[in-house]
């Protein structure tokens, strides 16, 4: 029980690194899309 506790607790950073991670290469993207391009982001 411990240790499937501790699992469950432990697996909530990797998930929001994940989505973080995601996220950020998204925005990245986009951010080096626009430059190129020449637009504003918004």
């Amino acid at each position: 029980m411990s240790v499937a506790l501790s699992v469950y607790v432990l697996m909530w950073p990797v998930v929001v690194a994940v989505v973080l991670f995601v996220i950020s290469r998204g925005f990245l993207r986009e951010w080096l899309e626009a430059r190129r391009d020449g637009r504003d982001m918004i």
